[in-house]
């Protein structure tokens, strides 16, 4: 077979990436989400430009998952990164996670999820010089959904 070098995983990962970006736009409108749409996002807490209270840090030293649904202030979306504030233990914070830091994304209002490749998300964490190898666990689990649709690239692999 031959060698990929265009990048088809990588640029598959960052046209994921755009649907998470483009579904967050649609929470900036004054009027916030449409409908019953709500996000879970699950992240790597420690990737590089991740930035949460250091008490959440240490709570969930892996990966944390947040809602955007009700309680959520001043959203911005970027081209790479989202800053929003979440209340947390009934405290208002301001957090900043990168795109590219998003292992999950689901909506469950329409049962749409993403799953991101955590080799991509591995190579991107020691490129930045942090060589641990992270170890997952789930902060906060999506409400159980068996008929959710999650995207994995897996499925278009060729065996």
């Amino acid at each position: 077979m031959a060698e990929d070098t265009i990048g088809y995983e990588h640029l598959m990962q960052d046209a994921m990436r755009g649907v998470v970006r483009a579904a967050l736009q649609h929470a900036t409108r004054p009027s916030g989400l449409p409908g019953k749409h709500h996000f879970y996002i699950t992240f790597r807490t420690h990737f590089p430009g991740v930035a949460i209270p250091e008490h959440l840090r240490a709570r969930y030293p892996d990966e944390m998952t947040i809602v955007l649904e009700h309680q959520f202030w001043d959203l911005e979306v970027y081209t790479d990164r989202f800053r929003v504030i979440l209340k947390f233990a009934g405290q208002p914070h301001p957090i900043t996670i990168p795109l590219a830091a998003i292992t999950r994304f689901f909506d469950p209002s329409v049962k749409f999820g993403l799953q991101f490749e955590q080799r991509q998300l591995d190579e991107a964490r020691m490129a930045s010089g942090d060589d641990a190898m992270p170890q997952l666990r789930e902060a906060v689990e999506p409400p159980p959904n068996a008929d959710a649709a999650v995207v994995s690239l897996d499925a278009f692999r060729k065996k």
